[in-house]
């Protein structure tokens, strides 16, 4: 292509962010010797390949796995997971330590991983590596404690004694996403894994290398190869096998596919937990700090190229601040620098495929033809690459455009104002959709009541999503159409776990005896039961 015939970025567009000398490119970082060493004891016959959103061009050639290779891999992972739950959960734990500094020692190779897989920013792919640090963190030092034998009162107290144990499942399988290839994969399978379970994974083919990277780090930390099984291939090839085999089902993706999930897992008995889709809500009320508002909004609504499950696409501002916040959000929004290269620097990245790019150009192009005001954005960027899109401020959006209603999964977010804390709370649970929420004001009491009343599984006070996320003693998951089960916390363990009561019976039984009949045990029985009830036991 002549400098003539070369694409033109549109006046008034977002700056590209400069590329530092001496950057690596997509053919330093996947070499192949990287790819025989990350695809080694990968279950599949076949051939597939992965891209790079930034050019499209093919980055590696990758193992596809059939419907026989998934049996393959769930019968070696159910072959080697007795030997595995047998170590203590401090042995299985102090794995999970050693791959924390392990991640965070090399974090510049998934960095890249990430950055060439799914064309977000660097700053953003940071993000998943700290997550999956603390994840790491947490459950290698905590794990011990959900998973512990717990003592509960029997139905006669002293005289029978009960124990709580938790069993590991089996083998669980896991289906990962695209957008967060390394939290949404490995960090949902560190407290599988220190549970005592296998885990056959599935992750987008487009990512499979920064999963792949993780399984490889994870046996170097001292986790057996084959607890761990990667599979690789179309989602409706074998996304379906891999719930076919399973003895748990976690999923991370679409509503739609989710339904889909939950059908297959329940027609098998399985337990399913699913984190799915969001049209979350911001709330600024009239009490807030508006410029730290509006530098948040950025954060919450363009992370990753909005292609988050938790970032903001509906903004609900008090119309005395609106106009203010509108005006610094709009010019922060302008300024956000887009990039492609494997280094720190750029605000925002690329998309990570076509389907994206036109559900964000739809979305946006049916919004301004019925009405709707651009206020940024609203332009691809094929000057910079192939899947680029600026972020886009859309104000004046009403029912029935698609944008209003509708999960983008991009950087659009629309700007609707209201007049009383009542309404807004109304509008933003006006949604099938009950993920993620952002409360902005200066009186912590006023967000904290506010916050209550959302029906969202999480609810960020002066911040878009970080600190409910991140704060991984606490669940994290959705209400509604959102998805069931929590990831994070003990609800994050135990869901990999089964819960197995052994009672033990001391001295008398629990039937007539020392000459009592039928009827004297039932009424020696009764008199107990209304003892225990004045003793307040429980």
């Amino acid at each position: 292509m002549t400098d003539s015939q070369a694409p033109v970025a549109p006046t008034g567009s977002n700056p590209v962010a400069a590329t530092p000398a001496g950057v690596r490119t997509a053919a330093d970082v996947v070499t192949p010797e990287v790819i025989a060493q990350l695809t080694r004891g990968v279950v599949g016959s076949g051939r597939t390949a992965n891209h790079t959103p930034f050019t499209g061009e093919k980055l590696a050639d990758l193992p596809e796995s059939t419907p026989e290779d998934v049996a393959t891999a769930f019968e070696r992972a159910r072959a080697a997971q007795p030997a595995w739950a047998a170590l203590s959960v401090r042995a299985r734990a102090a794995v999970l330590l050693r791959f924390h500094d392990l991640v965070l020692d090399r974090q510049s190779e998934v960095l890249d991983l990430i950055q060439l897989e799914t064309g977000k920013a660097r700053l953003h792919a940071h993000e998943e590596v700290l997550a999956v640090s603390v994840a790491a963190r947490h459950y290698g030092r905590r794990a011990h404690a959900y998973l512990k034998p717990k003592r509960h009162t029997g139905v006669v107290p002293t005289l029978t004694k009960v124990t709580e144990l938790r069993q590991p499942r089996g083998v669980i399988g896991q289906i990962a996403p695209w957008n967060y290839p390394l939290e949404l994969s490995v960090g949902d399978a560190l407290p599988a894994f220190v549970s005592g379970n296998a885990v056959v994974m599935k992750p987008d083919t487009e990512t499979a290398l920064t999963a792949l990277w993780a399984r490889d780090l994870l046996i170097e930390a001292g986790l057996p190869p084959e607890v761990f099984q990667v599979v690789i291939g179309e989602g409706p090839v074998v996304g379906p096998e891999v719930v076919k085999h399973a003895d748990y089902v976690s999923f991370t993706g679409s509503t739609r596919t989710g339904r889909e999930v939950a059908q297959g897992a329940a027609a098998r008995l399985v337990g399913v937990s699913l984190e799915l889709g969001g049209k979350n809500a911001m709330l600024v009320l009239e009490d807030a700090d508006v410029e730290k508002a509006a530098a948040g909004a950025v954060r919450a609504c363009f992370s990753s190229a909005g292609q988050l499950c938790i970032s903001i696409e509906r903004l609900y501002v008090h119309e005395s601040v609106a106009d203010d916040f509108v005006a610094r959000f709009a010019a922060r929004t302008r300024a956000m620098r887009l990039g492609t290269s494997l280094a720190y620097g750029a605000d925002m990245g690329s998309l990570v495929g076509e389907r994206q790019l036109e559900t964000v150009s739809r979305h946006v192009a049916e919004a301004v033809e019925k009405g709707a005001k651009l206020v940024a954005g609203g332009v691809a960027r094929p000057d910079i690459g192939p899947l680029f899109y600026e972020p886009t401020i859309l104000d004046g959006v009403e029912a029935p455009m698609a944008v209003c209603t509708e999960e983008t999964f991009g950087p659009v977010v629309s700007v609707y104002r209201f007049i009383d804390e009542d309404e807004v709370i109304a509008l933003a649970n006006a949604t099938p959709y009950g993920l993620n929420s952002s409360v902005w004001t200066k009186d912590g009491r006023r967000g904290h009541r506010v916050a209550a009343r959302l029906r969202t599984g999480t609810v960020n006070i002066n911040e878009g999503y970080a600190p409910a996320y991140g704060s991984v003693q606490s669940p994290m998951g959705g209400m509604k159409d959102s998805g069931l089960g929590r990831r994070h916390g003990s609800e994050g363990i135990l869901k990999y776990t089964e819960a197995q009561t052994v009672a033990q019976q001391r001295l008398i039984p629990l039937a007539p005896s020392f000459g009592m009949d039928d009827a004297k045990y039932a009424a020696f029985m009764s008199r107990s039961l209304k003892a225990m009830k004045a003793f307040r036991l429980r």
